[in-house]
């Protein structure tokens, strides 16, 4: 919920901020509006989820690119990942120069099995209709409620298929028992790293 919050200018930490002597009247009053539209969102079925996951074989391709191969022969790429190694001067620590880092760093090289997961959800196949119906109503804050919840459920959806990937499908953590708290800290084995963020800051990929 923490984003959700800031997209009304409303700074803390969910659930406390609710209680919060500077914004809690606040937050109180848009969280409960979420959840009433919430309730709407699933009685009436405004938006369609989707998602679909693809583990593949992947090797890093030469320093900071990662192929992704659709069988194990490894022969012809379906997708090279094109990486950027982090640019911004490191310090040093004891003596040692802290490494500049790149996705590729953590996929093995060619001779080496290894594997990427890669996903696509979405959470707001209908969205832009019922935005839409708000706006032609002149209510903005509902346009705005509803956009900043779509968002909330496109990153559950993502953090719900990260999970099943881990336990299920390709089910490297299947004892993996973690509460929302540690899933909000990112406490399980393996990283998410998305299109547009530093570790991957290329939006090409996306197509």
């Amino acid at each position: 919920w923490g984003p959700f919050f800031q997209t009304w200018d409303l700074a803390g930490a969910f659930p406390a901020i609710l209680d919060d002597e500077v914004v809690g009247e606040q937050a109180r009053k848009v969280y409960a509006d979420a959840q009433a539209m919430l309730k709407k969102i699933i009685e009436g079925r405004w938006l369609t989820a989707n998602a679909v996951i693809g583990l593949y074989p992947a090797n890093r391709l030469g320093h900071d690119d990662i192929a992704l191969y659709a069988d194990e022969s490894r022969q012809q790429p379906v997708l090279v990942w094109h990486g950027l190694r982090q640019q911004a001067e490191k310090q040093e620590i004891d003596g040692v120069m802290r490494p500049s880092r790149c996705l590729a760093d953590f996929v093995a090289p060619a001779g080496t099995a290894d594997y990427a997961g890669v996903f696509a959800v979405t959470a707001g196949i209908g969205a832009e209709k019922k935005e839409q119906a708000f706006l032609a109503q002149l209510d903005d804050y509902s346009a705005i409620l509803f956009k900043s919840l779509a968002d909330r459920l496109a990153e559950a959806l993502a953090e719900r298929m990260h999970e099943r990937v881990r336990k299920e499908l390709w089910g490297y953590a299947s004892d993996e028992q973690l509460s929302n708290a540690q899933l909000i800290k990112e406490q399980y084995q393996g990283i998410r790293p998305a299109p547009g963020y530093p570790a991957c800051p290329d939006h090409s990929v996306k197509r």
